[in-house]
């Protein structure tokens, strides 16, 4: 499958490869500075530590049976990506004195449903969490005093923000394959999708929102508004998908162009 850079997914396979040997020059924090929270706070990562961990393995399968090797391999890395996320929280949680949770109802209704689907059915479904952790990790980052926290979520952040193209760039080839009326339908029903999901998270996590300075209202706004740019993603030409070489403009590396952009989320995600 051919992107508009020519060589299709690869692109993406050499973008995950270069992130990870930066991953690796950089290296861990420093999990000895400990971290200080809120039990609010802590809550809420213990429950995304345990949507960010598992082996992908169905969507790896389901990846294989699109017989795009390249697209498979970056599936790959990117649910390597995955399970560092899951590494880094369990890790931040041990530095502050918490266990992780063996699991969570959220998680297990998120992977019942991508396994009963083909793959544009679970991209849509994940596509899902990927952009509701996107404001979570913004908050966490941007929210609490605790710099190993805000590393943390700040190293987490980064790599949501490239994953959230990259599975846009996918999608798009995918609802290219429908009859052209049923393509605004279909990402029409994702945002409805998207909003009973935040209403939920933000009900669950709502006391640990509070403490990261974000009320509920506003994180459901903030979600909906970034979702916006992701259906205007999928459903563009070819020429305007997703470069794996350059940020997303709806996101943020820093806190300082966090602070200069729309507080309810404009230009983020």
């Amino acid at each position: 499958m051919t992107g508009p850079g020519g060589d299709g997914f690869a692109r993406w396979t050499r973008r995950f490869e270069d992130e990870r040997e930066r991953r690796h020059a950089q290296g861990d924090p420093d999990w000895e500075r400990g971290a200080t929270l809120h039990p609010a706070v802590w809550s809420g990562i213990q429950r995304f530590q345990v949507g960010e961990d598992g082996d992908g393995a169905n969507l790896v399968a389901k990846a294989d049976r699109a017989a795009d090797p390249d697209y498979a391999r970056a599936v790959r890395l990117f649910v390597a990506e995955e399970q560092n996320h899951a590494r880094l929280l369990a890790l931040l949680l041990a530095a502050g004195g918490r266990p992780t949770l063996s699991g969570h109802w959220s998680d297990t209704v998120f992977v019942r449903l991508r396994r009963l689907m083909g793959l544009r059915l679970e991209l849509l479904v994940l596509m899902i969490a990927e952009v509701v952790a996107l404001r979570y990790y913004r908050a966490l980052r941007d929210g609490t005093d605790d710099a190993l926290t805000s590393d943390v979520a700040g190293r987490i952040l980064a790599d949501e923000q490239r994953h959230v193209p990259f599975h846009c760039e996918r999608l798009h080839a995918s609802l290219a394959e429908l009859p052209r009326p049923a393509r605004r339908p279909v990402m029409a029903s994702w945002r409805l999708l998207l909003l009973a999901v935040s209403l939920v998270v933000a009900a669950d996590h709502g006391p640990g929102l509070r403490r990261l300075g974000l009320g509920r209202r506003r994180f459901v706004a903030d979600v909906m508004a970034s979702s916006g740019e992701v259906v205007s993603a999928v459903l563009a030409p070819l020429s305007r998908t997703a470069d794996p070489n350059q940020p997303p403009n709806a996101h943020s590396n820093t806190k300082e162009d966090s602070a200069r952009r729309s507080p309810h989320g404009g230009t983020r995600r």
